[in-house]
């Protein structure tokens, strides 16, 4: 409760600095200042850089300019990087990188970012990301503003013209950090992104709040928020409708708290999937007062075979399905397109996974499926205060297991193959 205080102090405290200077800045008569300085707070408003805001024009230059600005402000400066409301700006792929001399950088983002209308517009860059921040510590990215991927130019054909022989394309995520410590992202609208909305990797002490990420159903690949190789991670109190993972935790992830989210349509709240590239490692996971609506699964842990390493300490705290496909999912056989399949004896190790105060309804009849490698069993499994019922009044649910082994309490549908 404090945190999320102290977060909305900020932002009021940004909100009020920022209507200063714009009252400073009529009162000198001053509309061509790039910079404006207020007690060793520097805002910096794309607009005075050149950026047009029309939706058209290519701002991505305007944009640099005035981060460059931002970045290489004094020291002892707190800089504001504005993108003002009532406009909307067009960037290509654009890299924010640091490190940068204050030591907060706060980007207000008031108005729109919308991505490029043609995959020609591509051409040159790299096209894993569209918006990248690397290197910037003391980073908050908020605002009331959208950010708008055009993803259904990527959703059909991720290439951009015709790719050579042998050889796969993947659309870009919309956005990433990148070794950002201390980051804060809070309250913007995420829409049709091409790939990931929002990718966090290598990070640590993050806090992301009051989202809204939106993409229809069907779209391929739009998980919500992806986090890898990050640690102290908690994201909370927003809403995501996507085609694939509301949330997934990657390898190397550590201490990551997940709470108050609103997940559906997409494919749930996800643990990997781990160990395709050989060893990963995920411990200390909090998901809680999540729900889950129409969602292709629920809470799952999902893992290839042939992978090594360990995921463990996680655990589902009350967790509401509402009509949901594969509720409770331990998945090591995880192989989505069910071709060249990896047959392995080696598997990520599965240990210490409570699963408490969960109710709703299921599509499915299986509600409960821990799949677990026959050669390394999950282990220390709790189950506790578990009902699932088929979204069909009166119609029988059941629950499976493969080499599942802890204990289960006041569990509906009741079964017997988690084994001590």
């Amino acid at each position: 409760m404090m945190r999320r205080q102290f977060d909305r102090m900020i932002q009021l405290i940004t909100l009020v600095l920022f209507l200063l200077a714009c009252m400073l800045s009529n009162a000198l008569g001053s509309r061509s200042l790039s910079r404006i300085n207020l007690d060793s707070t520097t805002i910096f408003d794309v607009a005075t850089y050149g950026a047009k805001g029309d939706g058209k024009t290519d701002d991505s230059p305007a944009f640099m300019n005035a981060w460059n600005a931002a970045c290489q402000a004094e020291p002892n400066d707190r800089s504001i990087l504005v993108i003002p409301e009532g406009k909307t700006f067009l960037l290509k792929p654009v890299s924010f990188s640091g490190p940068c001399k204050p030591s907060s950088v706060y980007v207000q983002v008031s108005g729109n970012i919308v991505g490029p209308t043609m995959k020609t517009d591509w051409i040159g860059y790299h096209i894993d990301t569209w918006l990248s921040f690397s290197m910037v510590n003391g980073l908050t990215v908020s605002g009331s503003g959208q950010i708008n991927g055009q993803g259904p130019l990527w959703w059909e054909n991720a290439c951009i013209g015709t790719p050579p022989p042998g050889t796969s394309c993947h659309a870009p995520v919309a956005l990433m950090f990148k070794r950002c410590n201390g980051l804060r992202l809070n309250g913007l609208t995420h829409v049709n992104s091409p790939r990931v909305h929002i990718t966090i990797t290598t990070c640590n002490n993050v806090i992301v709040s009051n989202l809204h990420i939106i993409a229809p159903e069907t779209s391929p690949n739009t998980d919500g928020i992806n986090v890898a190789s990050s640690t102290n991670v908690n994201i909370r109190d927003s809403f995501i409708e996507t085609g694939d993972d509301c949330i997934a935790i990657s390898g190397g992830s550590s201490n990551v708290k997940i709470s108050g989210i609103m997940c559906g349509p997409g494919h749930g709240i996800s643990i990997g999937a781990l160990g395709k590239g050989g060893a990963d490692v995920v411990e200390n996971i909090e998901v809680r007062n999540c729900t889950m609506q129409k969602t292709l699964a629920g809470v799952r842990i999902k893992s290839w075979q042939g992978g090594s390493g360990y995921a463990r300490n996680i655990s589902f705290k009350a967790i509401k399905f509402d009509a949901v496909y594969n509720p409770i999912l331990i998945d090591q056989y995880y192989c989505p397109t069910q071709q060249d399949c990896i047959n392995s004896t080696s598997a990520i190790r599965l240990s210490d996974i409570s699963y408490s105060g969960i109710t709703g309804t299921s599509m499915m009849d299986s509600v409960i499926n821990l799949s677990c490698s026959e050669s390394v069993a999950c282990t220390n499994i709790a189950m506790d205060n578990v009902y699932i019922s088929s979204v069909i009044p009166g119609r029988k649910v059941f629950g499976k297991c493969i080499n599942a082994h802890g204990r289960i309490s006041h569990v509906k549908p009741w079964f017997n193959c988690l084994k001590p």
